[in-house]
């Protein structure tokens, strides 16, 4: 049974939670925070709230069930600070954080767990941007996915939309006096659900690179098919297609407005893409030399003061002064080492210290491919966790 399904004693002392969005802000300003993780270990080691101001105890539920809970235990937990409880859904966090309120703890727990820590989904303005309209990157920390919305002159593109946050696409549109237009994937995930399928029922066309229908898309007749060097007017701004495969086969970027190369999970501003996803270890060596083709040839021929932003972020990546993920193609050319080596030792370094493959990566392709339905509990389930999709998880990146 989940955790968070158990029917927990009553502790005496009733306790505050406290809102994903508050406990983000809380870190993001630099604010000492201690968590209690009251998952499991093995899910704990997978998947936590981290960061340099963080003190992160994982200690699970089932420790505090009796009532007597051993010092061991108490002694893990600070009696002077201020410690958030959390776990998956907010169930168990909260009669932990009774118990140990009720032994005089300063605690609160973190509402809806792990999963409202996953329903944070935020907006930056990309001040860099220099194309015509607004471009706006959109991320989800939980998971380190980005997106992009693009508008001017009442039209709006969004590239790289999840599933679960279809209705925010479409009330940020109305709100800023825009229709969305078009919606973008850049290639088949592995790590989210795609919201294409959902907003294309909401009127948006659809768009999806041919070579990435090549996969056995059951859906092609709901979506555009887009070639390499396709454009698309978004206002005065444009969306042109730049096939960049690599990652996977069909991967394909998005010149923005001239201004952004939305790199999907070919680029990103610390790493590059991982090439084992859609052909696996055997075929990985061959990915990786695709992609050093198309970073050397499609990617680095554009100006060094294009913007590159890619779909994900890890926790090796440092944000821009206005808060996004992006970085010029001139800086990352001067400060990754893997795009200025030669092809072989390229691929030696894309292989060399690969980390884990997203959690449920085979479903989720499956998913998104149109080959398993699921519903939208399903779908948030599948995809809770790390992307994993860059070729190593700390940055290849100088500090230069």
């Amino acid at each position: 049974m989940d955790a968070d399904e158990m029917d927990f004693p009553t502790p005496d002392s009733d306790v505050d939670s406290i809102e994903p969005e508050s406990l983000k802000a809380r870190i993001d300003d630099g604010e000492a925070v201690t968590l209690l993780d009251a998952r499991m270990s093995s899910d704990y080691e997978e998947w936590r709230i981290d960061g340099e101001n963080v003190t992160s105890i994982n200690v699970p539920y089932f420790e505090f069930l009796d009532e007597e809970i051993s010092e061991d235990v108490l002694d893990q937990i600070p009696a002077d600070e201020h410690v958030t409880v959390l776990c998956a859904k907010g169930g168990a966090s909260e009669y932990v954080a009774g118990a140990l309120a009720d032994r005089g703890y300063d605690v609160d727990h973190l509402e809806n767990g792990m999963n409202g820590w996953a329903s944070i989904y935020e907006a930056h303005e990309v001040t860099e941007y220099d194309g015509p309209g607004t471009l706006l990157q959109y991320q989800r920390p939980s998971s380190g996915c980005l997106g992009y919305l693009l508008y001017d002159d009442g039209e709006a593109a969004i590239v790289d939309p999840l599933r679960a946050f279809t209705d925010r696409y479409l009330a940020d549109a109305e709100e800023l006096g825009v229709e969305l237009t078009y919606a973008f994937d850049t290639h088949v995930h592995a790590d989210h659900i795609s919201g294409l399928r959902d907003l294309a029922a909401e009127g948006v066309e659809a768009m999806l690179p041919a070579a990435a229908a090549d996969r056995g898309v059951t859906y092609t007749d709901d979506v555009t098919l887009v070639e390499d060097g396709d454009a698309f007017a978004v206002g005065d701004a444009a969306v042109e297609t730049v096939f960049t495969p690599g990652h996977t086969t069909g991967m394909t970027s998005y010149l923005l407005g001239d201004s952004l190369l939305a790199t999907g999970d070919g680029l990103f501003i610390e790493s590059v893409a991982r090439p084992d996803l859609e052909e696996g270890d055997d075929g990985a060596p061959e990915a990786a030399r695709m992609l050093y083709d198309s970073l050397q040839n499609r990617v680095l021929a554009f100006d060094d003061d294009v913007l590159v932003g890619g779909a994900h972020f890890s926790d090796a990546a440092e944000a821009a002064a206005d808060g996004t993920y992006t970085a010029p193609i001139g800086e990352l050319r001067e400060r990754m080492d893997a795009l200025s080596v030669d092809e072989d030792e390229f691929v030696d370094i894309v292989l060399a210290d690969m980390p884990p493959r997203p959690a449920n990566y085979e479903d989720i392709i499956a998913t998104n491919l149109g080959q398993n339905a699921v519903d939208d509990d399903e779908a948030f389930t599948l995809e809770l966790g790390p992307n994993n999709c860059a070729a190593s998880q700390d940055a290849l990146t100088s500090d230069d």
